[in-house]
């Protein structure tokens, strides 16, 4: 069994591993690059191989840097079945079709202001493109080992970072391999935590935040309280960059749990996205896949998803009424990264004024507006027009959907016989921090994976 790294080998986006084994090839993952627009310009090369050579293509999850460039990995040849959880396969349809306007969208603008003699621009796929990639989908349930090519057995595990996120299990040539995925926080608000390994004879471990230790929970989501009682004293609006799946039902999980704690029946919240219904009605049709909290909220509590004051705006014109809003507005709007969709309409209007306060509460790629922010950028250029920054901005790092160093190292350590790593979906900075807490804590020189990289196991 041979591993090839072509993506999320140095950089926490573009997810692409490809495995060699019983003379078939398979894929993990294939997800767009996020971040500057010159890494993003990379999703328009060719793939590191032929998309019409692989025999299978198997998905972790629906976040769009596991899965954004399918669509085009089928447009340019690929015709293999592409296996996913059953929540992931509702999700990917979603995902992929808001990345198809969006990159559409683009494309029509940049050729608006296209000089004359200048090639034209092309969106990465279309939306008709995403509707034949979803036809070779077949889902497979939670801890079901299945064949899946001659040869290879896989098994989805939870992984605890969205709805119908999975570890992979591949079973090949007398030997296992085991892909992470991206892994959440025990105790992560209504998903299970992620399930337990047993043994491996090779690990591929996600790494997004291996140098570092996530804020405790409860400490987190009181200082969320905190912000949105200060911007309500001070009379502002509340923007929350945030993914369409994961971060924004989470939210809206915290905002029922805390309904009359934080005073939210005086605010008027917008889950402002085209897709958020849609989102809503997949994790109600998956509700046996949450927690036991998550249960006795939905019991007890207002619904997170119908909170009485909550609005999901799906058109364009909703969301652009939002901004008539003077003060007493939570907008949560994608994407999680500030890199593109509604959130930067609302950033473009907001981000001058001193009483608004805008919340991250996820990971930022290096490159993107989100990271700039965090940063402490003062000045944003959206959608062409330099906007001055004066508003507060809060990072709530405790709600990230990524476990931290100590649980990266929990969940590896759980491994019989702690077998050989390499570390992927992470920075350098803090895939060298993991690995050297491992080495120390196991004995295990753990390989940082490299584009073009082959490990045989």
């Amino acid at each position: 069994m041979r591993v090839h790294f072509h993506g999320a080998a140095g950089e926490v986006t573009g997810s692409l591993h490809e495995v060699e084994a019983a003379g078939r090839r398979l894929l993990l993952d294939c997800g767009l690059i996020q971040g500057s627009p010159e890494a993003e310009r990379r999703n328009h090369e060719s793939f590191p191989f032929d998309p019409a050579a692989l025999d299978a293509l198997v998905i972790s999850h629906a976040h769009i840097d596991h899965i954004g460039r399918v669509p085009l990995l089928v447009r340019r040849g690929f015709k293999g079945p592409i296996y996913a959880q059953q929540a992931t396969a509702e999700l990917m349809p979603v995902m992929l079709l808001d990345a198809a306007s969006i990159q559409e969208g683009d494309a029509e603008r940049a050729n608006r202001h296209r000089r004359q003699g200048e090639p034209e621009v092309l969106a990465l796929y279309t939306r008709e493109d995403v509707q034949a990639a979803m036809k070779q989908v077949r889902t497979l349930p939670y801890d079901q080992r299945s064949e899946v090519l001659p040869g290879i057995d896989i098994c989805f595990r939870e992984a605890g970072h969205i709805l119908g996120s999975s570890s992979v299990e591949v079973w090949a040539d007398g030997r296992k391999l085991v892909f992470s995925g991206d892994l959440g926080p025990k105790g992560t608000p209504i998903l299970r935590d992620p399930a337990i390994i047993d043994r491996a004879d090779l690990v591929l471990m996600e790494s997004t935040y291996g140098d570092r230790l996530h804020r405790d929970r409860v400490e987190t989501i009181r200082e969320l309280g905190t912000i949105l009682d200060t911007a309500w004293n001070e009379g502002g609006n509340v923007l929350i960059p945030a993914f369409a799946v994961g971060r924004s039902q989470e939210l809206l999980y915290w905002f029922a749990r805390h309904w009359e704690e934080w005073q939210l029946a005086r605010w008027q919240i917008f889950l402002d996205s085209p897709m958020a219904a849609k989102v809503v009605d997949i994790y109600d049709r998956n509700a046996d896949l949450f927690d036991e909290d998550a249960r006795r909220v939905w019991q007890d509590k207002p619904n997170p998803f119908r909170l009485p004051n909550l609005h999901i705006t799906a058109s364009r014109e909703e969301s652009m009424a939002i901004n008539r809003i003077e003060r007493g507005a939570i907008v949560i709007a994608g994407s999680g990264m500030a890199n593109a969709g509604r959130i930067l309409h609302h950033f473009r209007h907001r981000l001058d004024r001193r009483q608004t306060h805008v919340v991250f509460v996820g990971y930022q790629a290096e490159g993107t507006l989100g990271r700039r922010l965090v940063d402490g950028a003062s000045w944003a250029r959206i959608h062409g027009s330099d906007v001055r920054v004066n508003a507060q901005r809060h990072t709530v790092g405790g709600l990230s959907a990524h476990t931290d160093q100590r649980g990266l190292m929990e969940w590896y350590g759980a491994i019989e016989g702690h077998p050989p790593l390499a570390l992927v979906h992470g920075e350098d900075k803090a895939r060298e921090a993991l690995a050297g807490e491992i080495g120390e804590r196991y004995g295990v020189q753990a390989v940082l994976a490299r584009p073009g990289m082959v490990l045989e196991v």
